[in-house]
């Protein structure tokens, strides 16, 4: 219920975003963020991280079977469920993943922004309003933080839960790995908002580049959690 009102707050500031947004820039920047292409970019922006919680939503539906499955093959047994805390470190570790994205790309190095490649950051109205969806990027990249810190929150509640270690790393390397891994093909090939350095000249074998260590992160993220006692998915109780 928590989660449905941070959502639904955060849609109605996107409806009435004109009178409360970049109230301190100059006309020609409030309309370059909030013209025709506004609610456009919004969607696109935003769709990555639907994705995402579909694809975790699929991920633990299939992982609470495959753990049911075992519970019934082993009667005499009680086995901790591997699920929650996995699921759990995954939408941590996208929320993460954004944040070190956002950081260490947008902020830091400034490789690109967020639609530096529609709009080009070269001018100060550029600038601006790359900096305007760069927020709204870190704005849902923190809603999933803060989804995954109250789901570890509620792991405390339950006896019946794996609470290795290992399936926390794992799960942030695996989220962090899914987050890029999304991002990259939406953002930086098929919608081609920005690409990893926009300033080189070879821009595809960066964003190839990304697209290859995401993979690395999600197939070490899925080697550590398994790295842990039980691998049937959970340790026994008896």
């Amino acid at each position: 219920m928590k989660t449905l009102k941070t959502l639904l707050l955060f849609l109605f500031l996107f409806v009435v975003q004109p009178g409360f947004a970049c109230v301190n820039c100059n006309k020609e920047i409030r309309d370059a963020i909030f013209d025709s292409a506004f609610y456009p970019n919004l969607f696109i922006i935003l769709s990555p991280f639907a994705v995402l919680a579909i694809v975790v939503g699929i991920i633990s539906v299939v992982s609470v079977k495959r753990y049911k499955s075992r519970l019934v093959a082993n009667p005499a047994q009680i086995l901790l469920s591997p699920v929650p805390l996995t699921a759990a470190a995954t939408v941590l570790g996208i929320g993460v993943g954004g944040f070190i994205d956002g950081i260490v790309f947008h902020q830091i190095l400034q490789w690109h922004e967020m639609l530096s490649n529609k709009i080009p950051s070269t001018t100060y109205i550029g600038k601006s309003v790359n900096m305007f969806w760069d927020g709204i990027f870190h704005a849902f990249t923190l809603v999933c933080t803060l989804v995954g810190i109250v789901l570890l929150w509620k792991l405390f509640q339950r006896k019946d839960v794996d609470t290795s270690g290992n399936l926390l790393a794992g799960g942030l390397l695996f989220g962090w790995g899914i987050f890029n891994l999304l991002e990259g093909i939406a953002d930086h090939q098929l919608l081609k908002l920005h690409n990893v350095r926009e300033i080189t000249a070879n821009k595809e074998a960066w964003n190839l580049g990304f697209l290859a260590f995401s993979v690395v992160l999600i197939v070490v993220g899925l080697l550590v959690s398994k790295q842990r006692k039980g691998h049937d998915g959970g340790y026994s109780l008896t």
